[in-house]
């Protein structure tokens, strides 16, 4: 998913995307801590972090950079899908 901002690393990712993929990977210890760290280190809101990782999780590149990350955040955005 690079919009042409980032320069891509050999996997394809652009460095955004890579650092999307990196804070979902993490554990995270209590409420707000998350966005906190999504506004400090990634610079954007909770919001479009979140739209911006849904695009990526279609991205057949961020599957090969990050399978389990990709799998799990699919499976559960499908199981929500699945309840509405």
């Amino acid at each position: 998913m690079t919009d042409g901002t980032d320069e891509g690393t050999a996997r394809g990712l652009s460095t955004r995307d890579e650092a999307l993929l990196a804070v979902e990977r993490r554990s995270w210890t209590g409420p707000g801590a998350k966005e906190r760290a999504i506004r400090e280190q990634l610079g954007i809101s909770p919001t479009r972090y979140y739209q911006l990782l849904n695009a990526l999780l279609d991205d057949p590149r961020a599957l090969a950079h990050d399978p389990v990350t990709v799998n799990r955040l699919r499976r559960v955005r499908d199981a929500r899908r699945a309840r509405r």
